[in-house]
């Protein structure tokens, strides 16, 4: 029976998981299809004022009140809020104003390769060869996406706006991820995203006001605030909430390996409602890309670390 309940609970964790990486692939979806509807800032801002107010709801229910946090804390969730929430996401959803769903999601797909590269650069953490070649098998299938199979192009600078900004992305999201790791012990992972939300919704209001304040017809179309409620709810409440629940019953580690889910979400979900072309680059470079993504975050071991 134990061993029943303890099958059950394993195969819903990683249920939980697997549908949290397609939440997150569906936001490539729901935001390129935002970018011609709605200005960036004002997508982005509507998106993190409703998850703040859900956020700070469900911390409310866990917790029974809204924990305090410390004058040191406050200055780790503005730093948090500031390049995870206002930066990443600015740069998200301007990007996706001219790259597709699908690229834009292998594009951001870097993510955890830069940040174990950092962290060796910036923390000494260890990396050894088998990551290293991870390293390296997932930047030449960025490039080989981000130059849509013209990487030559790259070195003579015939790169888009759109994926330098996503570029933007994956470094504004570095920096959380490494802020997140030195200054924000004693938080948990609800109480520093809930905070940070909050601080981000604050600095992409001010932005939303500086480039005059949210279009109102835009506001008036279905489509707008079907794609706000589907960022909202399901790209960042419920597939944070999911993804925390994999952290804690399978570990940070294990749980991590479902994120590489998202970029072939990402594609899948571009080319099936954008119908989005899937191109030779896109599917080799995003070969190269999961690859390094699973030796980058595969456990390490005795030589092969």
């Amino acid at each position: 029976m134990l061993d029943h309940r303890h099958r059950v609970s394993r195969i819903s964790t990683y249920l939980y998981l697997v549908t949290a990486a397609l939440f997150w692939g569906g936001t490539f979806v729901a935001g390129r299809e935002l970018a011609p509807l709605l200005a960036p800032h004002a997508a982005a801002f509507l998106r993190f004022f409703f998850a703040s107010i859900l956020l700070f709801g469900w911390l409310y229910w866990r917790l029974g009140c809204i924990p305090k946090i410390s004058r040191r804390q406050w200055l780790a969730v503005i730093l948090l809020g500031a390049s995870g929430i206002f930066a990443y996401n600015l740069l998200f959803f301007s990007g996706l104003q001219t790259v597709e769903a699908g690229r834009a999601s292998l594009i951001i797909a870097a993510n955890p390769v830069l940040i174990a590269l950092a962290s060796h650069w910036f923390f000494r953490e260890h990396l050894g060869w088998v990551r290293g070649l991870g390293i390296a098998l997932s930047v030449a299938g960025a490039m080989i996406v981000i130059g849509r199979g013209d990487v030559f192009g790259l070195l003579t600078g015939r790169v888009g706006t759109g994926e330098l900004l996503l570029l933007g992305c994956v470094v504004s999201w570095v920096v959380y991820t490494l802020i997140g790791r030195r200054v924000l012990r004693g938080l948990s992972p609800l109480v520093a995203v809930s905070y940070a939300s909050l601080v981000g919704t604050v600095l992409l209001g001010l932005a939303t006001l500086g480039h005059g304040g949210i279009d109102l017809k835009a506001m008036q179309d279905l489509q707008v605030w079907l794609n706000i409620a589907y960022l909202t709810v399901f790209g960042t409440v419920l597939a944070f909430v999911w993804f925390y629940k994999g952290v804690h019953a399978l570990g940070a580690s294990r749980a991590a390996q479902f994120i590489n889910l998202v970029p072939v979400s990402g594609v899948c979900l571009g080319a099936w409602l954008l119908d989005e072309p899937v191109t030779w680059s896109l599917l080799s470079g995003g070969v190269l890309v999961l690859a390094g993504l699973w030796l980058t975050n595969r456990p390490s071991g005795g030589a092969a670390a």
